[in-house]
């Protein structure tokens, strides 16, 4: 499985936001060293300020970074400094995220990926236990 996941994490066509029911899958494949794999948690009832430090600690933004929805849009879009080919941020805990925020931080996800989808590059948001409208990232075994 992890050859045909790491496939399709390097895959620019494929990029975007999806679900796993758990990481074990999706850790294996980021072995690779053409991946960055940001592993972001969150708490039960996180919201914008927890989401927006939790993701710039684990992609160690500049210190520039100004805590706001743009400003994730526009670091996310400026991976200019990591050489990878791939980026995915795995992101554990936001069944329990506040939903408003949820569904902006996924908005911003989304367009990030399709930036970079547009650019070559892949780029992949993947909930652990992700919300059902989330098409999931692969056959999952049982």
């Amino acid at each position: 499985m992890t050859g045909k996941l790491l496939a399709r994490l390097l895959d620019p066509a494929k990029s975007g936001l999806y679900r796993v029911a758990a990481p074990e899958a999706v850790l294996d494949a980021a072995r690779d060293p053409r991946v960055r794999l940001a592993r972001i948690a969150l708490s039960p009832g996180a919201g914008k300020a927890e989401m927006l430090a939790a993701i710039a600690r684990a992609l160690d933004f500049p210190d520039w970074f100004g805590a706001n929805w743009d400003a994730l849009e526009d670091c996310l879009t400026d991976l200019a400094w990591s050489p990878a080919e791939a980026h995915v941020l795995l992101v554990e805990g936001a069944g329990e995220a506040r939903a408003d925020d949820l569904r902006t931080l996924e908005d911003v996800l989304a367009a990030a990926a399709a930036f970079w989808a547009a650019r070559g590059r892949a780029f992949f948001a993947v909930f652990v236990g992700g919300p059902a409208r989330l098409a999931a990232l692969h056959r999952e075994r049982q």
